[in-house]
């Protein structure tokens, strides 16, 4: 998976660098990071209503759009991939990986 993640990431990389003007991909860039995040935002919601409703390929596609739209936020605030990956061998390490951040003196006391 994170084979794909990097692969997407450099191909998001490769648009903003050459400002393909027809690609949505750079519309999306050019569109801010307020853009971005609202269309990361539709994506989560429309996983979350497809998941309550059952429709389990929808969640599929769904989840594949909102993984792109990350990806986009991300390539657009400089972070790779890797340092995201870095993060959750961090947490893997204290919590588990079946576990998420604790939020208050713990996480900050274990530098998240």
């Amino acid at each position: 998976m994170s084979d794909a993640i990097d692969r997407l990431h450099a191909a998001v990389r490769e648009i903003r660098r050459t400002d393909a003007p027809a690609s949505r991909t750079a519309k999306l860039l050019a569109g801010g990071r307020a853009k971005m995040a609202k269309k990361l935002v539709e994506e989560a919601t429309e996983v979350t209503l497809d998941a309550v409703a059952g429709d389990r390929a929808a969640v599929v596609r769904e989840s594949a759009d909102l993984i792109y739209n990350l990806t986009v936020l991300w390539t657009d605030m400089g972070i790779a991939p890797d340092e995201v990956w870095q993060e959750m061998e961090r947490r893997e390490r204290l919590y588990g990986i079946a576990e998420k951040l604790h939020k208050g003196p713990l996480a900050v006391a274990g530098g998240g």
